[in-house]
């Protein structure tokens, strides 16, 4: 259950982010989760989107570098000690997070944490042996 992600490479200058939000909006395109990550230079854009073929379509039309990756969406109760118990389940079996971003839909509820690992492989088949729930694009995107 892997969930895919773009990637957006953007100038860290003023009026970037809201231009790639501008043209995914007029195209139809939700964003359900991000996270941005910058240095002096540039900024890196994550995006789950609920038209990832589409979104990394038109922002390439439009000049922007994307790339498409998977990440792992974890769903956990909202809750203190949520992450704690999937970093410590991973941190066990010695694994690396290269990255990773969260949100709440509704609070009180669950909470979906997204995850970049060092070993993808590895990390689906620890979390669902620690009987953690995985959601799909779908399911992320139905949220």
């Amino acid at each position: 259950m892997r969930v895919e992600q773009i990637a957006v490479f953007l100038e860290n200058k003023s009026g970037r982010l809201a231009e790639i939000t501008e043209i995914l909006a007029k195209n139809g395109i939700n964003i359900r989760a991000l996270s941005v990550a910058d240095t002096a230079d540039f900024g890196i854009l994550r995006l789950i989107v609920n038209k990832v073929d589409l979104a990394q379509k038109v922002l390439k039309e439009n000049g922007f570098t994307v790339g498409k990756t998977t990440v792992l969406a974890v769903e956990v109760p909202d809750q203190a000690g949520g992450l704690a118990g999937v970093l410590k389940t991973v941190e066990a079996e010695g694994m690396n997070v290269e990255y990773m971003y969260a949100f709440v839909n509704k609070s009180g509820e669950k909470a979906v944490l997204i995850f970049r690992f060092d070993d993808m492989d590895k990390a689906t088949q620890l979390l669902q042996k620690a009987g953690l729930t995985l959601l799909s694009g779908e399911q992320v995107c139905s949220l």
